[in-house]
């Protein structure tokens, strides 16, 4: 493994080891590969996945950033429709910038609260 993600490894150890999800208030992970970005809502007590979204389904040729925006909108409306309004945003150690700030904003726009 290299340095930079073992580093990003270090990091999400230690903000895993602050946040969990509920049912009442899942956790919003977002995974970042080269080419996609997924995020799912989990519900840690019971190992649950209640909802996820990915860039996979979307076959658009914009920017990443904007796919990134696309996906915060549609894991905010599959959570409505699950009945989750709040959640707990685990960045995954990543830096909360670019792709994922775009992916967070998104998400508040389209009414979860975190």
């Amino acid at each position: 493994m290299t340095e930079k993600i073992q580093r990003r490894l270090k990091i999400k150890r230690g903000i895993r080891a602050k946040i969990s999800g509920s049912a009442e208030r899942p956790r919003m992970t977002v995974f970042r590969s080269n080419k996609q970005i997924y995020v799912q809502l989990i519900n840690d007590l019971t190992g649950v996945t209640l909802a996820s979204a990915s860039s996979l389904s979307l076959t658009d040729k914009v920017a990443k950033k904007d796919l990134a925006a696309k996906v915060g909108e549609i894991v905010a409306k599959k959570a409505q429709e699950a009945g989750i309004t709040e959640v707990v945003f685990d960045r995954n150690g990543y830096l909360y910038h670019g792709r994922i700030k775009e992916l967070a904003d998104a998400a508040r726009k389209g009414g979860i609260k975190f």
